[in-house]
């Protein structure tokens, strides 16, 4: 019996096994990622907003009921693209209009005025704003997941940083 040929592919085998553990991890990490915050109190939004030199990413959504908005949020909001984009770059404000899930009045009567202020006419909306809450565009659902999404935000970002 040659002892010494189980240990050479015990030996032979850590690497694939160190890489094994390696790729576990990283996706571990990517999969239990705590995403993004969405707040739903549109002044303490805007005052994240400034304090954090972001701009509010306001989503005018049907999430109960709105298959459009559904899809939005499977195809884009919940991508890891999306949350390390939005942690770095965005207040995440949700502004939902649900038919069966109960909320309370206030934030009712503080998303419907909103949905007045902004024009919203259908769902999804997206509206960007910046820290004081002026539009700098609004927008609905695209098709191709994050990429052409945050494609959009950056230009208007970058619109918007540079005073256009």
């Amino acid at each position: 019996m040659d002892l010494a040929r189980p240990a050479r592919r015990l030996r032979s085998g850590r690497p694939a096994l160190l890489l094994g553990s390696l790729f576990f991890l990283v996706l571990s990490a990517v999969a239990f990622a705590e995403p993004p915050n969405w707040m739903t109190d549109y002044p303490a939004a805007l005052k994240e907003a400034k304090a954090q030199k972001k701009l509010v990413l306001a989503n005018f959504t049907g999430s109960d009921w709105c298959p459009w908005c559904q899809k939005l949020q499977r195809e884009v909001f919940s991508t890891p693209e999306f949350q390390q984009y939005a942690k770095e770059h965005l207040v995440l404000l949700e502004l939902d209009f649900p038919q069966r899930k109960p909320q309370p009045e206030a934030l009712k009567q503080q998303n419907k005025e909103l949905a007045d202020q902004y024009h919203v006419e259908g769902f999804p909306t997206i509206v960007l704003l910046d820290p004081d809450g002026r539009e700098i565009s609004s927008f609905g659902y695209m098709a191709g997941g994050p990429k052409p999404f945050l494609d959009k935000i950056d230009r208007l970002r970058e619109k918007a940083a540079s005073g256009g």
